[in-house]
């Protein structure tokens, strides 16, 4: 008689040669189309994901292309007032050039005008030496000689032009005093009205130094503030450049993500014609399939995997699209060969299902299901495949699962 541990002993070494058959099975079967869906919306999302990071990333380059933009019209702005300040700098330079060219004039109407003052006063003192000169001589003794020519006169007419010539040499004396006075006078006055404008012009020359001094402050600032601008054109351009590199970077990731969206969206297209297939084969009776020892045990635990937090009747579904499967000519006649079909189950593929196997993590109602789909109950039909619901995925709803 087999004890009772060598018999759990025999019943794992044959589950365990039933799972290296199926998985050699498994190499030449189709992926389920659950776990391509799964995939398959798992490609969507990701998708919409770089999609939406790619938007992100266009929107931060536009935000950046635009401040860039912002920053060349102030960078042009005040480059035009730098040319504004540079042509009115040149103003103040031609201006000031004119300025001391009247000023150089000027001087030289001055130091002229002194000259011609210092030439008449000259001209004065020796007019007025050579008068007192000839008062002098009349005085002295010129007088008297004066008087003996005229008393020695032949007659009255030489006594007159005698006294008229001595009239006229003493007014042409005061005369000519007189005439270098007033041009003494005249001089001075040019004079003292040409330091009135030598002052001004000073004064007007001061005035366009500190025009010169205020536009070569407003250049210093205004060339500082284009200097800034330039640097933050710099910084915004380098962020342009890996907003761009960014956006193309995010471009790529969308192709591909689009790329392997639209091959898992293929496949999934691929399983859905499979599935209509299916509905469409030969199908047994559940009186004849002949389960094995461990097809219950294997068939709860894989409701637990898939459906331990459903309700009952959504465990029921799962059992029955297992045994579905077996019934269908398009799927293997066995529970172990539908379960461990490629791909079919992810449980399978995430080792979730070794891990409850382990354990044995079936509740009593995963094993009352399995029951009553193994008896042929089935509550969504001829259904082969079940996933969690997706946008156009239409079906038998219960619990958190689509059954088709």
């Amino acid at each position: 008689m087999i004890s009772s541990k060598e018999a759990k002993r025999r019943r794992v070494i044959r589950l365990l040669v039933s799972v290296m058959l199926i998985f050699f099975l498994c190499l030449i079967r189709a992926d389920a189309t659950s776990d391509t869906k799964e995939k398959m919306e798992q490609a969507e999302q990701k998708k919409e994901e770089k999609e939406q990071e790619l938007a992100q990333a266009q929107q931060d380059l536009a935000q950046t292309e635009e401040k860039l933009a912002g920053l060349k019209a102030v960078r042009n702005d005040y480059q035009g007032e730098m040319n504004v300040l540079n042509e009115e700098m040149q103003l103040v330079a031609d201006h000031l050039a004119v300025l001391e060219t009247k000023i150089d004039l000027k001087q030289m109407e001055i130091d002229r005008t002194r000259l011609e003052l210092e030439e008449a006063t000259d001209r004065r003192i020796g007019q007025y030496e050579s008068m007192k000169a000839r008062i002098r001589f009349l005085y002295e003794g010129g007088a008297t000689n004066m008087l003996e020519l005229m008393l020695n006169a032949e007659n009255f007419a030489d006594f007159l032009n005698y006294a008229e010539y001595m009239d006229e040499l003493l007014s042409y004396d005061r005369m000519m005093l007189d005439a270098y006075k007033q041009t003494e006078e005249e001089i001075t006055r040019a004079g003292e009205q040409l330091e009135i404008e030598m002052a001004e012009l000073d004064e007007l020359k001061e005035d366009i130094y500190r025009q010169q001094d205020r536009v070569s402050e407003l250049m210093g600032q205004t060339a500082v503030r284009i200097a800034k601008t330039e640097d933050s054109i710099d910084e915004m351009n380098a962020q342009a450049d890996a907003f761009e590199q960014d956006v193309n970077e995010k471009t790529q990731e969308v192709a591909d993500a689009t790329e392997e969206y639209k091959k898992i969206k293929a496949k999934y297209e691929e399983e859905l014609r499979l599935s209509r297939l299916a509905a469409q084969s030969t199908w047994r009776n559940i009186s004849e399939v002949t389960f094995e020892e461990n097809d219950r045990y294997l068939l709860a635990n894989l409701i637990y995997c898939e459906a331990g937090g459903e309700p009952y009747e959504g465990q029921v579904a799962v059992g029955a699209v297992v045994i579905n499967r077996v019934l269908s000519s398009r799927y293997p006649d066995t529970v172990t060969g539908v379960i461990y079909q490629r791909g079919q189950f992810s449980p399978v593929d995430y080792g979730t299902l070794a891990n409850a196997l382990n354990v044995n993590k079936a509740t009593d109602s995963c094993y009352r299901a399995a029951d009553e789909a193994m008896a042929g109950r089935t509550n969504v039909g001829n259904c082969v495949y079940f996933r969690t619901p997706i946008p156009g995925l239409e079906g038998i709803r219960i619990g958190g699962h689509i059954f088709y």
